[in-house]
């Protein structure tokens, strides 16, 4: 019985710490929306810059292939 108090307090905690944590991300993200990605400093190729994204990086695209 003594560990079955144990494993109550370890689930306690676990489901405590995830209640804090949302479970989706945010669903508009403009740099995703324009097929980017966030890199720190400038784009390299075969990036281009096409914004900033809302951690201050810059949001970079692929340039179209034929």
């Amino acid at each position: 019985m003594r560990i079955l108090y144990q494993l109550l307090v370890v689930l306690f905690m676990v489901l405590q710490g995830a209640a804090g944590q949302p479970f989706t991300h945010s669903p508009f993200d403009p740099c995703v929306m324009q097929n980017g990605r966030c890199f720190p400093g400038i784009c390299r190729r075969p990036y281009y810059w096409i914004g900033t994204c809302r951690n201050g990086y810059s949001c970079c695209g692929k340039g179209w292939s034929s």
